[in-house]
């Protein structure tokens, strides 16, 4: 299948390491003019640097915290400056802190609900007056807004807002020939997962690799998914090979994922 990403401008968020930058990959590998950021400097630096010399894509790569608005304004300003326009939007932040819902605090969540869900609203924001018709904006949650998962209360209850701002913005961005969609990641293997399962590991008294042991039994497929194999997803998504797909969630799990 043709991507048709030749010289399109794809702004990924988070995109250092991790899920991210398996979106940043894909769409490089696609021709696609990348531009990454970070919360470092450093690591986004040599991530941008890795793709263009493995695909001769044009990267750029900013040092940005989803969590401070002018950041995100000097990212979206500097792609604009680059490249003049931008035709897509990874929405993309790292997860909020795992606990029980009685274990958290007013500023725990405070710090999530601007981590996960107003990191989004702001992003979409400062970039809409920048695209041009035919662009895509892609999210990144959770499988828990489908099926709530233990200890993971912040996460569920911000990416389930972020889910919400999805399906109202595939309304209004149409208007605009504009789509948005929602991309939900399994169990992929990045370093969140593996600090996930470490803590499974340490509650339950076993080895972290006993506890992904035990996850992988759990999926259907019987393993992991690659970040490479998530980002094929997302790149697809943001791509005009899905013109005609927006308003939706597409789940990456190896066929974890019970419900209807």
């Amino acid at each position: 299948m043709e991507l048709t990403l030749q010289d399109k401008v794809m702004m990924v968020a988070a995109s250092s390491k991790g899920l991210g930058y398996g979106i940043a990959q894909a769409l490089a590998q696609d021709n696609a003019r990348v531009s990454m950021c970070s919360r470092s400097a450093d690591e986004v630096e040599a991530a941008a640097n890795t793709l263009s010399s493995a695909t001769g894509a044009q990267t750029l790569a900013t040092a940005c915290d989803v969590t401070q608005p002018d950041q995100i304004n000097a990212w979206v300003q500097a792609t604009v400056e680059k490249w003049g326009h931008v035709d897509g939007l990874l929405v993309n932040a790292g997860g909020p802190p795992a606990g029980y819902f009685k274990e958290l605090s007013d500023d725990q969540w405070q710090a999530a609900f601007e981590l996960t869900l107003m990191s989004s609203i702001r992003l979409i924001r400062a970039v809409l007056p920048h695209m041009p018709s035919g662009s895509a904006i892609l999210t990144i949650t959770s499988s828990s807004v489908k099926e709530p998962i233990e200890r993971l209360a912040l996460s569920t209850v911000m990416r389930s807002g972020v889910v919400g701002l999805v399906k109202t913005l595939a309304d209004e961005l149409s208007e605009d020939g504009i789509r948005i969609n929602n991309l939900i990641p399994g169990r992929i293997d990045t370093d969140r997962v593996a600090k996930l399962d470490q803590g499974t590991a340490k509650r339950l008294g076993i080895t972290p690799e006993e506890a992904r042991a035990r996850s992988e039994e759990s999926i259907p497929l019987k393993r992991i998914g690659t970040i490479e194999e998530f980002g094929k997803a997302g790149a697809f998504l943001l791509s005009p090979a899905a013109s005609y797909i927006t308003g939706t969630s597409l789940v990456v799990d190896g066929g974890k994922m019970r419900s209807i």
